[in-house]
């Protein structure tokens, strides 16, 4: 383990030094920031039978957890080569479908009193270690909207956040930052994990943590930003651009959030976004960047609304089985932009 993640000011530093260090291009300061990609899926199961089926490889008709989390560390240092820096999973993933109201699937790193899964355990270890060993950053999320309706009650909820914090903490990993829930905003079951009481996560994970976990949660995008109770307490700011168009709101929703009265100077990062347009010369990532704040990229796959023929194994990284090569037009434009602002000109 040698990939040590802390932040100075709104910069991210990596084992000692800025990210992308001295790092300009077309006039934007990109040293510091932390150019990230949704992959949630990477540590997926369904333990609903009866949904199971609905994720198998084309190859071998079954769905197989272990491959997935297998295929993923495989990539991870293809992502590194093109200089993205972070990656976000979840403990409870995120709509296998890209975008889905129901979700009958069973998806959960907890059982329904909070106890952590012995299983998905060993997949967060292993995408946290492929992470580590290319000099990479992991967002690790705990909880994903239509599955912590699954964990019975609020104790349920602490157990799990206890016991999910202390498996990162005797991992001993320190390339970690934590995500308490992915868009507290949205329709989550327990109050605590909604925008009222969502600080009291964070809070818990730092005091538990005593200092070496860095933690925030996210927000819904359509220009979305944090409330004042949790600005100020998370380590660094999670926005979000889904529902964003206009690439000047991605700007706004950056000084927005810059000139809350709770703001401390925190990193701001981006770390779910759906729009694209990566050969455009105004896009929502490049206008994060040129208000120096990290942009992530979310791909919901091929076709509208994050659907795709199952068959054709060429969706995006949301929805299982995973290619997680760099196998699409969309992700070669993503990592080919995100090459050119992170690396000199040959």
């Amino acid at each position: 383990m040698n990939t040590h993640v802390e932040i100075r000011g709104e910069d991210f530093w990596i084992d000692g030094s800025p990210t992308y260090a001295g790092r300009v291009w077309q006039g934007r300061r990109i040293e510091g920031l932390l150019l990230n990609a949704r992959m949630v899926q990477a540590t997926f199961d369904d333990l609903n039978p009866e949904t199971r089926g609905r994720w198998a490889y084309p190859d071998t008709q079954a769905w197989d957890p272990e491959r997935n989390i297998r295929e993923f560390c495989e990539a991870v240092p293809s992502y590194r080569c093109f200089g993205l820096l972070g990656v976000t999973v979840n403990l409870q993933g995120g709509s296998p479908e890209g975008y889905s109201r129901d979700q009958p699937w069973e998806n959960s790193a907890f059982d329904g009193s909070g106890a952590f899964r012995l299983a998905y355990a060993d997949r967060v270890r292993r995408a946290i270690e492929a992470a580590d060993a290319c000099g990479m950053v992991v967002i690790v999320g705990y909880f994903y909207q239509g599955q912590d309706e699954r964990l019975a009650d609020e104790s349920a909820v602490l157990r799990a956040v206890d016991e999910a914090t202390t498996f990162l903490l005797q991992g001993g990993w320190r390339n970690v930052l934590v995500e308490i829930n992915n868009e507290c905003n949205t329709r989550y079951e327990h109050p605590i994990l909604q925008p009222p009481r969502v600080h009291e996560l964070i809070q818990r994970v730092q005091e538990r943590g005593n200092g070496r976990l860095l933690v925030s949660t996210s927000y819904g995008g359509r220009g979305r930003i944090p409330d004042e109770s949790v600005a100020q307490v998370a380590d660094f700011i999670l926005l979000h651009g889904n529902g964003t168009a206009d690439p000047d709101l991605i700007a706004d929703q950056v000084q927005r959030t810059r000139s809350m009265s709770s703001y401390r100077g925190q990193p701001i990062v981006f770390n779910e976004d759906d729009h694209f347009d990566f050969d455009a010369p105004w896009n929502n990532c490049l206008a994060a960047i040129d208000s120096h704040a990290s942009w992530g990229y979310f791909d919901p796959g091929a076709g509208a609304g994050g659907t795709a023929a199952r068959g054709d194994y060429e969706q995006g990284f949301q929805l299982p089985p995973v290619n997680w090569t760099i196998n699409t037009a969309r992700k070669r434009a993503f990592f080919d932009l995100v090459h050119q602002i992170t690396h000199p000109a040959p």
